[in-house]
């Protein structure tokens, strides 16, 4: 019993560690981007060893892809959650979902996967990790949108407008980057939730 009763708190001071590296490393890249975020920063920055980074993450690449998808499970939970108390359904709902989305793709986790999908253009060992990570990220975003939104995929067209919005999210994300776009960005979700509205109701054709 007594083996069992150490090794417990062992794994979770283990949890601990791991999650304090991973938190430090997305909030390095969004700080940082990927040259200034190396993983002696990311250590000095959770208070750990570099010896305890590496028993969690052999590679820097394996580090911050895992940082990002540690941050993006985090998102999609709060926003579960949050969708909890979205409108029940009409216009109303479809503009606080467009508003949701946006706003996603304009706070500190898309930015720092931002940096990491930049990296990845030129660093060869980070590409595979990133394109499956963001390929992952991208088909949840799409599914949570289409069960939020209750659209039906099967109507042509509608697949397309959904997209388009995630799309519209990130273009929205990239001009947040270089200054405070919120005033602008307000009518076009307000315009986008109207287009994605009639396009979700429109009758089929006969």
């Amino acid at each position: 019993m007594g083996v069992v009763t150490e090794r417990a708190p062992k794994q979770d001071r283990s949890r601990a560690t791991r999650q304090r590296i991973l938190e430090a490393a997305v909030a390095c890249l969004t700080e940082h981007g990927w040259s200034g975020s190396t993983v002696a920063v990311v250590c000095t920055r959770a208070g750990v060893s570099r010896g305890a980074a590496q028993h969690h993450f052999r590679t820097r690449e394996e580090l911050f892809t895992a940082a990002i998808a540690h941050v993006a499970e985090q998102w999609l939970t709060a926003v579960r959650e949050r969708a909890l108390a979205l409108p029940r359904e009409g216009p109303d709902r479809t503009y606080a979902v467009v508003d949701m989305l946006v706003a996603v793709h304009t706070g500190p986790l898309f930015r720092a996967a931002l940096h990491l999908w930049v990296a990845a253009g030129e660093e060869e060992a980070l590409r595979p990790r990133v394109t499956a990570l963001e390929s992952r990220i991208g088909r949840e975003a799409h599914r949570l949108a289409v069960d939020f939104l209750g659209a039906d995929e099967s109507r042509p067209g509608v697949r397309e407008t959904v997209q388009g919005i995630l799309d519209m999210a990130r273009g929205l994300g990239l001009a947040n980057l270089l200054s405070d776009d919120s005033a602008r960005r307000a009518g076009i979700v307000r315009q986008w939730s109207r287009i994605l509205d009639a396009e979700l109701r429109r009758e089929p054709a006969a």
